[in-house]
C-alpha cells in the first residue's frame, strides 16, 4: 500500500517532464524554454519529504505546475498526502464521491507535473 503511494509521489517528484530547450526550425538553434517555479504548500511539503529526487528546483517546479492545475484548498490537502501518503491510498480506495474527485485530480496534476519537471 505504501508502494503504490510512494510511487505516485515519485511521479510528481521524478518524472517531471520535457527537454529545457525547444528547438527552433526557424531559425535553426535551439532556444531556452521558460523553468517553471514557485513556491507554496506543495514545494514546502516536497522539501521536507526528503526524498533524493526532491530538489528545491524540481519541487518548485511542481508547485509551479500544482498553481496551474490546482485550486489552494486541493494544494493544501495535498500538502498534507505527503506525511500521511496511507491517507492518500485510502482516498484511492474509497467509494466518497469526494475522495475519488481527489484522487483524479490528484493523478492528472502527477502527470502534468511528471510531463513539466523531468529535467529539472
Amino acid at each position: 500500500m505504501r508502494t503504490v503511494v510512494s510511487l505516485m509521489a515519485l511521479v510528481v517528484l521524478a518524472g517531471c517532464g520535457s527537454s529545457r530547450y525547444s528547438s527552433d526550425a526557424a531559425v535553426g538553434r535551439f532556444a531556452p524554454s521558460p523553468v517553471l517555479f514557485a513556491t507554496g504548500p506543495i514545494q514546502k511539503a516536497c522539501l521536507a519529504d526528503g526524498r533524493r529526487e526532491a530538489s528545491h528546483s524540481r519541487c518548485g517546479c511542481v508547485q509551479a505546475v500544482a498553481d496551474q492545475k490546482l485550486s489552494w484548498s486541493e494544494q493544501r490537502t495535498g500538502a498534507k498526502l505527503f506525511r500521511d501518503p496511507h491517507r492518500l491510498q485510502e482516498m484511492r480506495q474509497s467509494d466518497n464521491a469526494s475522495d475519488n474527485a481527489f484522487w483524479s485530480t490528484w493523478k492528472a496534476f502527477g502527470q502534468s507535473a511528471a510531463a513539466a519537471c523531468s529535467r529539472t
